[in-house]
């Protein structure tokens, strides 16, 4: 049977102790990806969009959700993030805008959700800003590509 280290043995929520866990360097990338028309992504990428950069604003929105998960997702501990990086490559013949996220920080627990978090909350951010021209726009493939440091070691997504 699996464990699920936030439940009690009454399976209950629970936040994890990490008390006893020596602090070590944590780092975790994550992706995802926005698909959209072809001509949003040429409106995105030659500056065409109303409501102005989108990818300036989509990496402030993802780096300043990074810094509050444990606000808004209820199991995870607060962190001090020692750096967030966000950038975006587009496709435009595919109407494709691929996001990565790179998050990383010297504690106790990893960082595997403020990366997936950044990643949510920057697609989120190209749908809110180029939605009044394109409604169908969907956001895919969140997923934690890598990640590094702690008694769990490194994991690397196959693909």
């Amino acid at each position: 049977m699996m464990e699920f280290t936030h439940l009690d043995e009454n399976n209950r929520p629970k936040m994890v102790d990490v008390t006893a866990k020596e602090p070590t360097l944590r780092e975790a990338v994550a992706s995802g990806r926005v698909l959209m028309r072809p001509d949003t992504v040429r409106a995105i990428e030659s500056g065409g969009v109303s409501k102005g950069n989108v990818y300036a604003t989509a990496k402030i929105a993802g780096i300043m959700a990074a810094k509050k998960t444990s606000d808004i997702i209820p199991m995870c501990h607060p962190l001090e993030l020692t750096g967030i990086d966000i950038d975006f490559s587009s496709n435009i013949e595919k109407g494709e805008i691929t996001i990565n996220a790179s998050a990383k920080t010297f504690h106790r627990t990893g960082v595997e959700m403020e990366a997936m978090t950044a990643v949510s909350v920057a697609a989120l951010t190209i749908y809110d800003m180029c939605k009044s021209a394109d409604r169908a726009i969907v956001l895919s493939d969140i997923k934690l590509l890598k990640k590094s440091g702690g008694k769990s070691g490194t994991f690397v997504r196959e693909e």
